[in-house]
C-alpha cells in the first residue's frame, strides 16, 4: 500500500445467514493486490439478486473470492499492480467482481474492469457490469440472438430485464417482456419492448404465440424456473434457445421433454460468478467493442431504481426483496 492510503476500510459483512438485518458495517484491512490487479476506491456498488442469496446462506462465494458481498463497483483507480498496463492512477472504472463490492476499496484484475462510459455518474456506472456481462454472455453468446429474431425475457423490470430489453432492441430483435404489474409493463414498453405481458393477468405462452402469429420466441431468457420451464418450451419457436440464469420459483419442475425434440430446442444455462478471470475478460472485451459505443451515445443506459448509503445495505436488500423496484438498486459508498 502507498502511504497516502489508509490501511483499513469500511465494508459490509454478513454476520450470519438471515434477514437483511444481518448485514453490518465493519472495519476490514484493505485487500492485497496481485501483480495484474488494480485497487479501486469505490464510489458506488451495485446490489444484485445473488447478494441476497449469499446473505441467505444459499450462494457461497467462489474459492478465493472475498466474503464481502457485492459483484460490481464503480470508482477511481488508486493503486496499480506491477504487471498492469491498462489503467493509470485516477482513471474512472467500473468492474465485475467475484465478491467484495460493498466496501470502500476493492481489488479487481485489470481485464475485468472497463472505463466508466463518458458522461456516466459513478452510481450509473456501478449498475452496468453484473447485468451487462450476464446479458451479453447469455443472450448473445449462449443464446445467439440475431437481428430480426423474437426475444422473450421474463422479469422485464429487474436489473437483468431492463438491460436485456435495451440490448436486444439495440441489436434488432423483436422483444417481448413479462412483468407482474401494469406499471411494470409500461416501464418495459418505455425501454423499447415491443410487447409487455402482465403475467398475473395474461398467459405469456398465448401472448407470445399471438404476437408471433404462432411461431414462438427464438430466444428466451429465464430467471424464474419452476413451472416456467415447461411453459418456455411451449412458447419457444422451432430451433428456439432457452437460457436459464436463475430459479426464483425453484430448480425442480415437471416438463414435457417431447417438445425439446419436436421443436429441436436448446436449453442451456450458466452462472457467471465462478467463471475464470480470463473468461470474464473475454466478455469485457466484447462489451467494450460492441456495447460501450451505445452507452457513450446514451442509446442505452442502466435503469436506476433507488440508491442507499453503504450503511443502509439492509434497506437496499429489503427494497430488492419486496419486489417493487424497477431497474437497479445501488449503494453510494462515497
Amino acid at each position: 500500500m502507498h502511504p497516502q492510503h489508509p490501511q483499513k476500510m469500511q465494508a459490509i459483512e454478513i454476520k450470519e445467514a438471515g434477514s437483511p438485518d444481518v448485514l453490518s458495517l465493519t472495519n476490514r484491512i484493505i485487500p492485497e493486490l496481485k501483480e495484474t490487479d488494480i485497487l479501486v476506491r469505490v464510489h458506488a456498488a451495485g446490489v444484485n439478486r445473488p447478494d441476497v442469496l449469499q446473505r441467505l446462506g444459499q450462494y457461497a462465494p467462489p474459492e478465493g473470492a472475498s466474503d464481502i458481498p457485492g459483484l460490481e463497483i464503480a470508482g477511481e483507480v488508486v493503486t496499480l499492480g506491477a504487471q498492469t498496463s491498462r489503467y493509470q492512477i485516477g482513471d474512472k472504472v467500473c468492474a465485475l467482481l467475484a465478491g467484495g463490492g460493498y466496501a470502500e476499496y476493492a481489488v479487481v484484475h485489470e481485464s475485468n474492469a472497463l472505463p466508466v462510459p463518458q458522461g456516466f455518474s459513478y452510481e450509473e456506472a456501478a449498475c452496468i457490469p453484473e447485468t451487462f456481462f450476464t446479458v451479453w454472455h447469455n443472450v448473445f453468446e449462449r443464446g445467439n440472438l440475431k437481428k430480426g429474431e423474437t426475444f422473450l425475457v421474463h422479469g422485464g423490470t429487474s436489473g437483468i430485464g431492463t438491460t436485456a430489453i435495451q440490448l436486444a432492441k439495440a441489436f434488432g430483435a423483436f422483444v417481448i417482456a413479462t412483468a407482474g404489474s401494469d406499471e411494470k409493463c409500461d416501464a418495459c414498453l418505455k425501454l423499447g419492448a415491443d410487447i409487455a405481458v402482465n403475467y398475473k393477468t395474461h398467459d405469456f405462452v398465448e401472448a407470445v404465440k399471438t404476437a408471433t402469429k404462432g411461431k414462438g420466441a427464438d430466444v428466451i431468457l429465464d430467471m424464474v424456473g419452476g413451472d416456467y420451464v415447461d411453459r418456455n418450451y411451449q412458447a419457444a419457436a422451432m430451433d428456439g434457445r432457452i437460457v436459464q440464469i436463475a430459479f426464483l420459483n425453484g430448480a425442480k419442475s415437471s416438463v414435457n421433454f417431447a417438445r425439446l425434440m419436436t421443436k429441436r430446442l436448446t436449453h442451456t444455462g450458466s452462472t457467471l460468478r465462478a467463471r475464470s478471470v480470463e473468461f470474464k475478460a473475454g466478455i469485457a472485451a466484447a462489451l467494450q467493442a460492441q456495447v460501450w459505443p451505445l452507452l457513450e451515445k446514451r442509446r442505452i443506459a442502466p435503469v436506476m431504481d433507488q440508491s442507499f448509503a453503504l450503511n443502509q445495505a439492509n434497506l437496499a436488500h429489503k427494497r430488492m426483496e419486496d419486489g417493487n423496484h424497477i431497474g437497479k438498486i445501488v449503494l453510494k459508498v462515497r
